[in-house]
């Protein structure tokens, strides 16, 4: 009897785990999300309102997830084709775009030119490569591995530096699923989504002392984002009405504040804009995150907290990155 009640408390835990995860990870391999809606193309949708500089998304209004490009003018289609591209990142330098595709059947990771050509894949890995982000010196990419294990899988960061396409854990200390890595512009700090037990929270690494603390508990905090200058994280949270809202705070993780405060939608995905004053960020009233639905892009002034619908197409827009 003891037996079978360890054993029904592993599944029970097993089971939470995939649950909370749901909520902080985006589509994998298996997963191919298909639009609900009617299919489109780019002609004729534009911005809702003017705004500094250029943001890529993916969006799957064709039926299956491109890459995207909007400005306050225009926006162009980077990619077409019959698979998954996905979570688009600019490089330092606004000249090339990371992405992750799974044209081989495994997420691979990408890079293309701002106007999507000269693609070049730069993984051929038997497990999924994905959540591409660049180092500030442009040389390298820190990533997200996706290991099948034998119960479920386990996701680890790595960076690939670009020059001989070598591989290395970036956190070799951090015992337990980690994902989604940004690297800040101005200190060698690496935030990330970390589950040391039950649920995500939100982590920072330092490159130097190879030390990481947890700035968020509780397990319902993912997606951190540094500022331009450094000086702030952007992240999303349950906390406040079980559905996900974004927040900022600061690098230690003081300071901690609520910018989206419609209980009715589901927001995630937020990016900051070059000047650090507003984020962009992805909101949804009738779906949860991973479901089927519309999904539309909006803008968040940091200081007063006001909210612009930005664009919103016949499908799932989501994963802006704002250069």
């Amino acid at each position: 009897m003891a037996s079978m009640r360890y054993k029904s408390r592993i599944f029970f835990l097993l089971l939470l785990v995939s649950v909370v995860f749901s909520s902080c990870r985006k589509e994998g391999k298996n997963q191919t999300i298909t639009s609900a809606k009617p299919r489109a193309d780019a002609q004729g949708l534009r911005a809702q309102v003017a705004f500094p500089g250029r943001i890529v998304f993916q969006s799957d209004m064709d039926g299956d997830n491109e890459i995207y490009l909007l400005t306050s003018d225009d926006l162009k289609k980077l990619t077409d084709n019959t698979w998954d591209d996905i979570y688009p990142r600019w490089s330092p330098d606004g000249k090339r775009i990371a992405f992750s595709a799974n044209s081989t059947g495994r997420y691979q990771l990408y890079v293309m030119d701002d106007n999507g050509k000269n693609i070049i894949q730069l993984t051929t890995s038997s497990e999924d490569n994905m959540d591409p982000a660049w180092a500030p010196d442009g040389r390298s990419i820190v990533f997200a591995k996706r290991v099948k294990k034998v119960l479920g899988k386990r996701l680890s960061i790595w960076i690939l530096d670009l020059s001989s396409r070598q591989e290395r854990r970036a956190i070799p200390g951090f015992h337990g699923s980690h994902i989604l890595p940004d690297l800040s512009p101005a200190a060698p700090l690496l935030a990330f989504t970390g589950s040391r037990t039950i649920g995500w929270d939100v982590f920072v690494y330092d490159l130097n002392s190879r030390k990481y603390s947890g700035l968020t508990k509780g397990g319902r905090a993912c997606r951190p984002r540094f500022s331009p200058d450094g000086q702030k994280i952007v992240y999303v949270s349950d906390h406040a009405d079980g559905k996900g809202d974004i927040w900022t705070m600061d690098v230690d993780g003081t300071n901690q504040q609520r910018i989206t405060e419609e209980d009715k939608t589901y927001d995630y995905f937020p990016s900051w804009s070059p000047d650090g004053d507003q984020v962009v960020y992805c909101s949804s009233q009738t779906s949860k995150y991973g479901d089927r639905g519309d999904w539309a892009l909006y803008l968040v002034k940091v200081e007063d907290k006001s909210v612009i619908p930005l664009f919103d197409s016949p499908g799932r827009d989501i994963f802006p990155d704002w250069r």
